[in-house]
């Protein structure tokens, strides 16, 4: 919208484009807090999160930011000397802890971990 509007194009505009980048996830690069010194981020909305979640939001969340897998370990205690394990795992920025733990009450399963970079498959 600040684009459309050529609002970029001004000192005050683009101001207003790096502090909303500041608010992001990755936040600003040590160039742009040097140029941007004076930048104060957004402030995030707050949400409510509602625990009746519909299946189908379910299903749309999970492709967006799940992974569903297979893994094969070593296992000495089977007689095939490997165990297979099933991987669903959904990952988010630690601000939507609310979130996760709401889905591990809603699936009534799971664990909630903080990472400091998730990767898929590792859980």
């Amino acid at each position: 919208m600040i684009m459309s509007q050529k609002e970029h194009l001004n000192k005050e505009g683009l101001n207003k484009i790096v502090a909303i980048k500041a608010s992001m996830n990755l936040e600003l690069s040590e160039s742009l807090k040097t140029s941007f010194s004076m930048c104060i981020p957004v402030t995030k909305p707050t949400y409510i999160i509602n625990s009746n979640y519909h299946p189908q939001w379910i299903a749309g969340f999970t492709s967006g930011e799940g992974y569903f897998g297979v893994k094969i370990l070593s296992s000495s205690t089977h007689k095939i000397g490997a165990q297979v394990k099933l991987v669903f795992q959904l990952t988010q920025h630690t601000r939507d802890e609310l979130l996760m733990k709401n889905l591990i009450d809603y699936f009534k399963c799971g664990k909630y971990y903080l990472a400091k970079r998730a990767e898929y498959g590792d859980y």
